[in-house]
């Protein structure tokens, strides 16, 4: 896994992915098959979000987790995605969802100013996960919660990087996970590496 990479080559690998999710938005957004959402209950579930709590969906694509998030009655729900496309179909479905059309390690929101940080489905697309990490270890309040999952698994993002014209890396297994936030204010809370689930819960020291 890889562990920074030059700017300039971070930009044009995430403009590759912007403009493939572009053209596949139609593709996205579609009602979820039912054991895909179930996993995603899961998932949010395991955020444990509190009424009037700040939520970041990172990666959310056309909001596949909003309608979930706000069962769970958060204060604030904010998505960042580097597709226009994607997050306008978001903004368009979800108008009170504050938007931001970036990548994650440049999110300026203000230090200790979310509570929950959902990282679904997107972690193998990340270009620089050291500095998405520290950016939302940044981010996060004291207790707050890191949410790395995949509601398909393992399995589905091996086959994924078959044919994506982009790179994908592989979820972290549990040691690639720890050296990754060795040096950052995180505690491996939850993991769990499933045939069809793959959900880690990081708490912010």
């Amino acid at each position: 896994m890889p562990e920074a990479m030059d700017s300039t080559e971070q930009l044009l690998l995430n403009r590759k992915q912007a403009h493939y999710f572009d053209e596949v938005v139609e593709l996205f957004d579609q009602e979820q098959p039912p054991h895909i959402l179930r996993n995603l209950q899961l998932i949010v579930e395991a955020a444990d979000i509190q009424p009037g709590d700040v939520v970041l969906d990172v990666g959310a694509g056309v909001g596949v987790l909003i309608p979930l998030l706000r069962a769970f009655r958060p204060g604030r729900i904010v998505a960042c995605e580097i597709s226009a496309k994607m997050l306008a179909r978001l903004a368009d479905k979800y108008p009170d969802v504050e938007t931001h059309l970036l990548d994650i390690g440049e999110m300026g929101l203000p230090d200790g100013s979310m509570n929950v940080i959902f990282m679904n489905a997107v972690f193998p697309n990340l270009v620089d996960k050291p500095r998405a990490l520290a950016n939302c270890a940044r981010m996060l309040a004291r207790s707050g919660r890191l949410i790395i999952s995949h509601p398909e698994g393992r399995l589905f993002v091996e086959q994924l990087k078959e044919v994506v014209p982009f790179h994908l890396d592989s979820l972290p297994i549990f040691p690639q996970l720890r050296r990754l936030v060795k040096d950052l204010p995180f505690l491996l809370t939850r993991y769990e590496d499933l045939s069809n689930l793959y959900l880690a819960v990081l708490e912010r020291q």
